[in-house]
């Protein structure tokens, strides 16, 4: 796939923009392993293949095991996920897909039981930068591929 255009390039103010919420993302104190595996799901929902390529690497750099990557589609059946992870995913995908219904109170009691009402909003705003992150790719075709992990 072609890219339409390099939006980063174009529009460098707006990657700042996007890289002042990451930045919170990356200090809020949620487990590097967790936030991984949030945005690769987001990002296996959006279809951003940027982001999954990325992820994934990250994930692998981090010590992720195969197994658990692979099965990250289908975790609700998967038996190598927390309790908190779970919670984790679930919240990821009923954020990421708002538009299909709204946020089940289930889902957010699960959320606030792992994580306390600071974390949940920490979660939600990994949530919210990695969905920001995947629309910027996927409207533009940034091509996947080329990226390194920075942790080896």
């Amino acid at each position: 796939m072609k890219a339409r255009l390099m939006p980063g390039k174009i529009a460098p103010d707006a990657y700042k923009a996007l890289g002042a919420v990451q930045g919170y993302v990356n200090e809020c104190g949620l487990e590097e392993s967790l936030m991984e595996l949030v945005k690769l799901r987001a990002s296996q929902i959006n279809g951003c293949a940027w982001c999954i390529d990325m992820h994934t690497k990250d994930a692998r750099a981090m010590g992720e095991t195969e197994q658990r990557l692979y099965l990250l589609g289908a975790w609700r059946e998967a038996p190598f996920y927390s309790a908190r992870e779970r919670a984790a995913l679930a919240w990821t995908e009923a954020v990421t897909q708002v538009c299909t219904g709204e946020v089940p109170d289930d889902v957010f009691e699960a959320a606030l039981a792992e994580f306390g009402e600071k974390g949940l909003v920490d979660l939600n705003m990994v949530v919210i930068a990695i969905n920001s992150w995947n629309r910027m790719n996927v409207a533009f075709r940034v091509p996947a591929g080329d990226y390194k992990p920075a942790k080896a």
